[in-house]
């Protein structure tokens, strides 16, 4: 059985399961493409209804999307009323366990890193910089962020904005393609804060350790993330 360019039902079909099933996971089609290594302008055909897949195509597709044959033509999941299906997933982060990436500067402590392809990325932060010579180049990522303190006080700067000092229990949401930058600005030696980046990008965990790595200091191999 080969692919084929011919409109039939079963193509029909085959788009709006692969559509509810793309929709559902809140992947665009080039987001789809890199996850199973399929031609984006052959994803759009099968969505579009002009294109059949082989089985082993179905296969890379699937596997790509984590899913199961039977899963993707599923009616509970191809239909777009339905939602997103339920994943059930689960994640328990016990105070002082995570992923810790530490400078002199800073202490970024990941949590629940037991889960992959996670829309939310959440970081404990413990920000000792009290100033930008300090704590160096804004960050940029992917996404958005909300950061609420926890002790202490915050010093939040920002590309387009006056910096604003949070104080325990004040947050602030921001767009984290922006520049921006939390520093310490309460007496003792490091505020603590709470960290919540989310994204459509797939690889945001990955993006968000490499620029909190920029200026990593050397930690044994069971304080690092893998």
């Amino acid at each position: 059985m080969s692919e084929t360019t011919t409109p039939e039902i079963a193509n029909s079909q085959l788009g709006q399961c692969l559509k509810a099933a793309r929709q559902a996971r809140g992947l665009t089609l080039k987001q789809v493409a890199e996850r199973t290594g399929m031609a984006l302008s052959t994803l759009s055909k099968v969505e579009n209804g002009l294109m059949s897949l082989t089985y082993d195509k179905l296969l890379q597709l699937t596997s790509g999307l984590k899913m199961e044959i039977a899963e993707l033509f599923n009616p509970a999941v191809a239909a777009p009323a339905q939602g997103r299906p339920v994943t059930a997933r689960r994640s328990i982060s016990r105070a002082g366990q995570g992923q810790v990436i530490t400078t002199k500067f800073y202490t970024y402590t990941y949590q629940c890193t037991d889960l992959i392809g996670k829309r939310m990325v959440p970081i404990v932060a413990e920000v000792r910089a009290r100033s930008l010579e300090e704590f160096g180049p804004l960050l940029r990522h992917a996404g958005e962020e909300y950061f609420v303190v926890t002790r202490g006080r915050v010093a939040v700067h920002t590309e387009f904005y006056a910096p604003e000092i949070l104080g325990e229990g004040d947050g602030m949401y921001i767009d984290s393609t922006m520049g921006h930058a939390y520093l310490n600005a309460g007496e003792g030696p490091s505020a603590t804060g709470v960290c919540l980046c989310t994204s459509e990008a797939p690889d945001l965990y990955d993006q968000l350790r490499q620029i909190a790595a920029r200026d990593v200091a050397p930690l044994g191999d069971d304080e690092l993330p893998s």
